[in-house]
């Protein structure tokens, strides 16, 4: 399988997708000195390849609860401008965030990269 181009990424955007979370809501990764509690569910989409090799993460906002799996709409990317691992932003089919909301969400991984919010 050959890993996704950007602009196979941004054809993401409004579509519905499936995403099985690997690090649910509550998760706790990392050391004692840098520990990181994920605040929202964290995924992938099964049966693709993303610029780092794996599977193309995915956070689900809007979501107050652990899930194992999701099916919701791409609304946004995160891109990465210092690393080669593209975030969808996925949400439940009433919902939106701006771009705000969605770098608040999801500082608590992304203060680590430089990076920019696709539409």
């Amino acid at each position: 399988m050959d890993k996704l181009t950007s602009y196979q990424i941004r054809g993401y955007i409004g579509k519905a997708v499936h995403v099985k979370m690997d690090r649910r809501l509550g998760y706790s990764h990392g050391h004692n000195t840098e520990k990181i509690i994920y605040p929202v569910n964290y995924g992938f989409i099964p049966n693709t390849i993303s610029g780092d090799g794996e599977e193309l993460d995915a956070y689900i906002l809007g979501i107050d609860i652990p899930i194992e799996e999701f099916i919701g709409k791409c609304i946004a990317i995160i891109h990465r401008l210092n690393d080669d691992d593209d975030k969808l932003i996925v949400v439940p089919d009433e919902l939106n965030f701006t771009d705000d909301e969605i770098i608040s969400l999801t500082h608590f991984q992304e203060r680590f990269f430089i990076s920019e919010i696709w539409r």
